[in-house]
């Protein structure tokens, strides 16, 4: 089943200082990290931190996820054993270093329960995995994928720039996009270039990337600026489909723009996509 897509922040687990400010943020996703932003001696600490982060009261604010370790070390054993003695699991789980489907199968059969069935969301960060995309995304359990750029560079000796990691950022929306998953993109690291940021989050979305993670609530802005449909793309949207709607389903022109099914669907998605966005109650 399909998860949320949208802006993600992901925040270190052993900070739990940054936590209300995650709640509350503008993000649509906010996962609290258990993996790579947490040092060794510290990921015992941020998995009991964790449990704070999924039961905060706050009503209204991104849906909460965790970023586990990978199921195949240690760390991430222990950190399946701790959320299935959280009171409140979080409805979305990150799966770093996914490589097959029974990746996901695996943590499926750990945390899965007849009132329990979280989002199980793959990261993909290595060219085995890219390799493997078609089959990954026919798992039973999977809702989406994440791009894991700065793995995925370090494994390959590419550049974490553009070009070098277009042929995986397109092979996995490709594949995404045969499953019906959301495709969200890896966050960008340079913290203080503000251009650069919105530039990419601009080139992902025109590949079919349907949001983009954070790594620090400076980015939201103009991540959000990019994913969250317009005012203009809503109006646009709510013509083309109320046109192809009076034309009983053939091909009409609005606005000097021919529109066929295809558009239609696009435009009903772009509303789907702004529904979602609405402002919600969200439970933890």
């Amino acid at each position: 089943m399909p998860g949320p897509a949208g802006v993600w922040i992901i925040t270190p687990g052993h900070a739990p200082d940054r936590f209300p400010a995650a709640r509350s943020c503008a993000a649509d996703v906010a996962l609290v990290d258990l993996e790579d932003s947490v040092p060794p001696a510290d990921k015992p600490d941020a998995r009991q931190a964790a449990r704070a982060f999924f039961t905060d009261p706050a009503a209204a604010g991104p849906v909460p996820g965790v970023r586990i370790s990978s199921p195949a070390t240690l760390n991430g054993i222990h950190d399946l054993t701790a959320l299935t003695a959280h009171s409140v699991k979080p409805p979305i789980v990150l799966i770093p270093k996914v490589e097959s489907a029974r990746d996901i199968e695996i943590v499926a059969g750990i945390l899965d329960t007849p009132d329990y069935t979280p989002h199980l969301y793959a990261l993909i960060e290595t060219p085995r995995a890219v390799e493997n995309l078609p089959s990954i995304v026919r798992a039973d359990r999977i809702a989406g994928l994440l791009f894991g750029t700065a793995d995925y560079a370090t494994t390959t000796g590419c550049s974490n720039s553009w070009e070098p990691l277009l042929h995986a950022r397109s092979a996995l929306v490709t594949s995404a996009a045969v499953a019906g998953l959301p495709a969200i993109d890896s966050p960008y690291f340079d913290l203080d270039d503000d251009e650069g940021l919105r530039r990419e989050a601009e080139q992902v979305k025109a590949l079919g990337f349907a949001g983009k993670s954070c790594v620090h609530p400076d980015q939201l802005p103009a991540v959000t600026a990019v994913f969250r449909p317009t005012r203009e793309e809503i109006a646009a949207a709510r013509a083309t489909v109320a046109a192809a709607e009076n034309a009983g389903g053939r091909i009409v022109r609005v606005h000097g723009r021919m529109v066929g099914p295809p558009m239609v669907a696009a435009a009903r998605a772009l509303l789907a996509r702004a529904s979602d966005n609405a402002p919600k109650e969200v439970s933890a």
